[in-house]
C-alpha cells in the first residue's frame, strides 16, 4: 500500500523559516512527479513547487526565490525549504506524489494528509 507521510509543518514568526518533508511508502513501485500544494482556508488549492524525477523544478511566482524543492530518490522523500515566510503563506501544505505501482503498470496521484503552517507575529 502507497502512503505518503508529511512532517514539519508548525507556527514560525515572519521571516523565518521552516522545512517540510513528504515520505513515501510502499515497494515495487516508481515514483514520477513530486510536488507540494497548499490550500488556506475560503481559498482553492494552489501548486507551490514540482520536482520531477530528474530534479526539474517548477515553482509558483509568489515563491520563488524563497522556497526550495528537492527530493532523495534512494528515501522516497521530497523537501520544501522554506524561508523569508510571510504571513499569506499561512495555509495546511500538501504533499502530491505520481506513483506507478509495477504490479499494475498504471499510474495515479497520492496525496499525503497536510501539515499545518503557520506565519504569525
Amino acid at each position: 500500500q502507497v502512503q505518503l507521510v508529511e512532517s514539519g509543518g508548525g507556527s514560525v514568526q515572519p521571516g523565518g523559516s521552516l522545512r517540510l518533508s513528504c515520505a513515501a511508502s510502499g515497494s515495487a513501485i516508481t515514483i514520477n512527479d513530486m510536488g507540494w500544494y497548499r490550500q488556506a482556508p475560503g481559498n482553492q488549492r494552489e501548486l507551490v513547487a514540482s520536482i520531477t524525477s530528474g530534479g526539474s523544478t517548477n515553482y509558483a511566482d509568489s515563491v520563488k526565490g524563497r522556497f526550495t524543492i528537492s527530493r532523495d530518490n534512494a528515501k522516497k522523500t521530497v523537501y520544501l525549504q522554506m524561508n523569508s515566510l510571510k504571513s499569506e503563506d499561512t495555509a495546511v501544505y500538501l504533499c502530491n506524489a505520481r506513483i506507478t505501482i509495477w504490479r499494475y503498470g498504471s499510474s495515479r496521484d497520492y496525496w499525503g494528509q497536510g501539515t499545518q503552517v503557520t506565519v504569525s507575529s
